[in-house]
Formats: C-alpha cells, structure tokens, sequence
C-alpha cells in the first residue's frame, strides 16, 4: 500500500493550489472531489440514490445533479446534510481505494475536503496535512473568484468543520495566507520529506501514521 497524505483545507484555503504543486514534483493525486463529480454526473451512481432520497427535483433536466439545488438544501438542513453524506461518502471512498490500489506513485497525496468528518481512518491516512489561512482572507478569496455576497460564502464556511477543528487533525500545515512562491517553498520542503517517509515505509513496513507530531 502506498504512503497516503490525506490533504484538507477550508474552502478558499488554497488546497488545490498545494495539490497542483505537489503533482508537478511527482506526487500521485487522489481527488475525491472529482471522484463525486463522476458519481454525480449522468449514469453516475450515487444518482439513483440521491433522487430517492431528496426526490426527483434534484435532478437537472439532462439527468445529472442539480448541484445548486442540492448545496442549498443541504446548507439550509444539518440533517439533509448528514444524509447527503451518509450516500456519497462510502462510495466515494470504495472508488478512492480502487484508485489508490491501482497507483505506483511515490506517495499519494489524497484531497479530501471533509477529512475532519470522515476521520483518517477511511483511508488508513500515514499523514494528514491541512492547507490553513485566516477566515478573513478565505472569504475575500471565495468573494473575489465566485461572486457571492459575503453572508454567502459565510454560510458555506459554517457547513464545513472549523479552522480549529482542521488544525487539530493536521500532522503537518501549509500556512497560505502569503505569496504563492512562498507557497511553493513549503510544498518544496515537504515533498522530500513525504518521499523519505514513504521509503522507510516501503523498506520496513512500518506504520507512518504512529510518528505524528
């Protein structure tokens, strides 16, 4: 089994950014955000599921998702929220480990945007590294690339865990409130680390996820 660095960060935190940097030293990337897309889209298989679930007006005319209608049923209700999860997650992560299975990267970085909820045992995390930036600058960043008022993406940040809850987890931390050179910087520093860890991995069998900070 691969080395696995489970990434997270609040929306607008840069995580993608980290992600792309990552890959471009020879990562492998697992995107589970992209993994619900494709479960989501037309002939995806969390469809039949969500329309019994929320019913059938939360499909599109084509078929496929309703994301709108969908974010804001969940972002009104905890417990639609929580049902909408309880469908996604278990297949998002059978089609993770599928991929990871599947890869013969150096290590793995895993993008999982709810790590905080699904815990890092789902994915038997050896590191959890958390993309972190001050709320302030989140909402500005979100305002700035989506066009939602400020009491919009607010309200999205409280449907996520808290900057809290995401630092109490992390393992390791990007501080993204900078540069995107001194970004990168950070993401130079840890990759080497990353591969020397998945090496004595592979050399010894040993457990990463017992050396934790």
């Amino acid at each position: 089994m691969p080395f696995k660095v489970g990434l997270t960060g609040g929306i607008g935190s840069g995580k993608s950014t980290v992600a792309e940097a990552f890959v471009a030293l020879g990562a492998g990337l697992i995107d589970t955000d992209k993994i619900a897309r494709r479960l989501t889209t037309i002939g995806g298989e969390a469809l039949p599921l969500l329309a019994d679930a929320f019913g059938a007006g939360i499909l599109a005319a084509d078929g496929s998702l309703n994301r709108a209608l969908m974010r804001q049923k969940v972002f009104a209700d905890a417990a639609a929220r929580r049902r909408l999860e309880s469908i996604l997650h278990p297949l998002i992560r059978a089609h993770s480990l599928a991929e990871i299975a599947a890869s013969h990267a150096p290590w793995l970085l895993i993008d999982i945007p709810l790590l905080v909820a699904v815990g890092r045992e789902a994915y038997a995390l050896d590191r959890a590294l958390v993309v972190d930036c001050p709320e302030s600058l989140q909402i500005e960043r979100v305002m700035a690339r989506s066009g939602l008022a400020e009491v919009e993406v607010v309200a999205m940040m409280s449907a996520q865990s808290s900057r809290a809850e995401r630092l109490a987890i992390a393992d390791d931390v990007i501080d993204n409130s900078g540069s995107l050179a001194d970004l990168q910087r950070q993401v130079a520093a840890l990759h080497p680390c990353y591969l020397k860890m998945a090496s004595i991995q592979d050399a010894s069998g040993q457990d990463m996820s017992k050396n934790r900070r």
